[in-house]
C-alpha cells in the first residue's frame, strides 16, 4: 500500500536518502519537516523532482505515518504533534533522555510508536547474538563495546552501543546503570568482573561500525557490525513505516517488523 509520509528531519543525510527510497517503493513524502529550508519545494532541497511537497517547521497532519532522524529537540516537538494528529512514529533519533522515553510511552496509550537505536536487519541480529552470548558465558568473560562514526555524529556512544549494552545486561542479568565503564585513563586500577568498557570513537566518514568484545584468558569472542552505507537504516526506516501504519496504540520494537522475535 502507498503511504503518505511525513518526514522530520527532511534535509539531513539520513532524510534523503529515506526520501529516496521512500519514493522508489512507490511512497509520497507529504510533509517534510525542516527549519533549515522552510518554504521551499522539497524536490528542489534534494535534487529530486519526485517530491513536490513544501517543507515546513512543524506537522500539521495530513500523513498516514511519521518518520523521525533528527536532534532530541525536532524529536520532542514532532511527538507531540504526532499525538495530536493521531499520526503513528517511527523513529531513530539517539541521544534521547529518560523523560523522552517516558513521553514515548504517554504517546503510545494514543498512538502506535515505534523507536529504534538502529533500524538495520544485522544490527538488531547483533542485539540478539550479543544478548544470548552474554547470557551463555561464564562471568569470567570481559565485555567490551566499541563504536566508530564519522566526525559531524554529536552525541557518544551511539544509540546503537547503548542498545548492544541493553542486550548484554539483558543476557547476564547485570544492570547497565551500574556496569557501564565509559573510557579509561590514568591509574584506573585492576578491571573488575562485571564492568562493561564503553568506547566512542570518531572520524572521517564512517558510517557506523560496532563490536561486542568477550575476552577471557586464552580467547576471545567479537561480534561486529559495520555499515558501509545510510541505505541499510533508511530502508529499515521505510520498512518500519509500511509495518507500523494502521497499528493500534502502543510501543513497537524493530525486532517485531524484522520477524527477529521467537
Amino acid at each position: 500500500m502507498a503511504l503518505k509520509i511525513a518526514l522530520n528531519g527532511a534535509g539531513g543525510r539520513m532524510g534523503r536518502r529515506i526520501a529516496d527510497l521512500a519514493a522508489n517503493a512507490g511512497h509520497e513524502i507529504v510533509a517534510p519537516v525542516d527549519h533549515k529550508f522552510v518554504g521551499d519545494v522539497y524536490g528542489s532541497v534534494i535534487a529530486d523532482n519526485r517530491h513536490r511537497a513544501q517543507v515546513a517547521e512543524a506537522y500539521n497532519g495530513g500523513a498516514d505515518v511519521l518518520i523521525d532522524f533528527s536532534l532530541p529537540e525536532g524529536f520532542r516537538a514532532r511527538l507531540q504533534e504526532c499525538v495530536a494528529n493521531k499520526t503513528p512514529l517511527v523513529s531513530g533519533t539517539t541521544g534521547l533522555t529518560e523523560d523522552d522515553f517516558k513521553q514515548l510511552d504517554e504517546a503510545a496509550k494514543v498512538i502506535p510508536v515505534l523507536w529504534a537505536p538502529n533500524m538495520s536487519v544485522g544490527v538488531n541480529l547483533l542485539f540478539a547474538l550479543a544478548r544470548q552470548a552474554a547470557a551463555a558465558l561464564p562471568e569470567s568473560y570481559d565485555i567490551e563495546i566499541v563504536e566508530m562514526h564519522h566526525r559531524r555524529k554529536v552525541d557518544a556512544p551511539s544509540g546503537t552501543a547503548i542498545g548492544l549494552l541493553k542486550a548484554v545486561c539483558e543476557g547476564n542479568g547485570r544492570d547497565a546503570n551500574e556496569v557501564v565503564r565509559h573510557g579509561r585513563e590514568g591509574h584506573t586500577g585492576e578491571r573488575t568482573r562485571k564492568e562493561i568498557g564503553m568506547h566512542a570513537l570518531r572520524g572521517g566518514d564512517v558510517v557506523g561500525d560496532h563490536t561486542v568484545m568477550f575476552a577471557t584468558e586464552g580467547e576471545r569472542i567479537e561480534l561486529t557490525h559495520k555499515a558501509s552505507s545510510r541505505d541499510t537504516f533508511a530502508g529499515g526506516a521505510v520498512r518500519a513505516a509500511e509495518w507500523l501504519a494502521g497499528k493500534t496504540p502502543g510501543r513497537y520494537a524493530m525486532a517485531e517488523v524484522l520477524g527477529l522475535l521467537g
